[in-house]
């Protein structure tokens, strides 16, 4: 009997450890959702009209060395 309702209890403790981890999952899914990675820092962001400009006029000065296709 006491083999029993250890296994029951084991068996309990097991089903709400997997829901408290299906929950937590949940919650972590909606945050990341929430959250913008691709949103630049407002630091780093340039203000208007200061865009960087690749040079103009000026060829690339590396040639490809070696044998590598």
């Amino acid at each position: 009997m006491e083999t029993l309702i250890t296994l029951a209890a084991v068996a309990l403790l097991i089903a709400l450890g997997t829901r408290l981890i299906h929950q937590l999952n949940a919650q972590h899914d909606a945050r990341i959702a929430a959250h913008h990675f691709s949103d630049p820092f407002p630091a780093i962001a340039r203000p208007p009209g200061h865009s960087h400009h690749p040079p103009t006029g000026q060829a690339p000065s590396r040639r490809p060395t070696g044998t590598w296709p």
